[in-house]
């Protein structure tokens, strides 16, 4: 009795006075879905589009809110649980959101969007990939393409192997594991709940340009670069270099298959995903994300080598009119994905999507 009169004393005098008594917490913020961009071109809302507006406008995600430790504004919201999350400084901001106490992102579903160049080999631009792996193309070893053995295809090879397109002998090149059997550059995705979104996203209309059309005519019709915009699964493949051409787009498809087993194609590639991924994969290990609830969307923009006739330096960057269809068609084909999750919350909430 002494006691708790004691404490019902302190907090009276406490409040009386003005002192801080800590208040109690509000409950965590639990957001549905997180959509992911990497960049946006001036302000989120009313300019041209980067990766990041559109989602801002269609969404109509009209609250910031303010993480933790970070001082440009980053995240936005709508009143349905859908969050947009832009990474101005890179993926250290979704470490700061995983991080911040505010926030319980364990039941959250993500989607990593933005825009890549696109195998033309696969699809053309402004066609849209949902990924099964994002493949990391970052570490690896690098000889001189003139000066590779006459048996090589280019100077590009895993370290610890001993040649192209061969996986590492040794494990611990790429890290601490204990068995090779660990090793792998391919962060594998949910592939129930990939599949699941493509079907959801498949018979989208996606938007077209007359220009871009007529850039598809330069393309042999016998390869998907010369068809319109569509929607398929594929991986992407992160890496900081931004690298251009066939004989790099040749090492890609290889790089991709090498580490998804002959199970991946290489649809995508960036300079983010994999970084990103990284990042992910470590907040899942420690218990603040869900894994299996993490989806990639990639949309292209330009094609990752030139069409037959176009010079390597006149195509290297030329991403004319295909930047705006792949923002647009980024969230087009995003957009009934998210719908589906808010609509019937009360199921995915406890219950992770999938189809066969």
């Amino acid at each position: 009795m002494k006691r708790s009169f004691s404490c019902k004393l302190l907090v009276s005098a406490a409040l009386c006075l003005g002192s801080a008594v800590p208040a109690l917490a509000a409950d965590p913020v639990t957001p549905k879905v997180i959509i992911v961009a990497g960049w946006e071109n001036g302000a989120d809302t009313g300019d041209a589009p980067g990766e990041y507006q559109d989602w801002v406008e269609r969404e109509h995600l009209t609250e910031s809110v303010t993480v933790r430790g970070v001082k440009e504004p980053i995240l936005r919201r709508n009143a349905q649980g859908v969050y947009g999350l832009v990474l101005r400084s890179g993926p250290s901001e979704l470490m700061a959101l995983a991080l911040d106490p505010a926030f319980d992102l364990k039941k959250t579903y993500w989607i990593f969007t933005g825009i890549s160049g696109v195998n033309p080999n696969l699809a053309s631009v402004g066609s849209v990939a949902w990924a099964r792996w994002v493949v990391d193309g970052d570490a690896l070893r690098e000889l001189d393409d003139r000066a590779i053995p006459k048996d090589w295809p280019y100077g590009l090879y895993a370290i610890g192997a001993d040649r192209p397109n061969a996986l590492p002998k040794d494990a611990n090149h790429y890290g601490s594991v204990t068995d090779v059997a660990e090793l792998t550059k391919a962060y594998p995705l949910n592939q129930g709940l990939a599949r699941w979104a493509y079907d959801l996203s498949k018979d989208v209309k996606l938007a077209d340009d007359p220009e871009i059309a007529r850039r598809r005519e330069a393309w042999p019709a016998t390869l998907p670069a010369s068809k319109p915009p569509m929607v398929l699964m594929g991986e992407t493949l992160g890496a900081l270099r931004y690298w251009h051409g066939e004989a790099r787009n040749n090492w890609a498809q290889d790089w991709v298959k090498l580490w998804t087993k002959n199970q991946g194609v290489f649809v995508m590639t960036n300079e983010e995903s994999q970084t990103n991924q990284k990042e992910m994969r470590l907040l899942a290990k420690w218990g603040y994300v869900a894994p299996d609830r993490i989806m990639v969307l990639r949309s292209g923009s330009n094609p990752s080598m030139p069409p037959p006739g176009v010079s390597l330096t006149q195509s290297m960057g030329d991403e004319g009119p295909g930047q705006n269809v792949a923002f647009d068609n980024n969230e087009r084909a995003g957009a009934p994905v998210v719908a589906e999750l808010v609509k019937h919350w009360g199921h995915y909430q406890d219950h992770v999507p999938s189809a066969p």
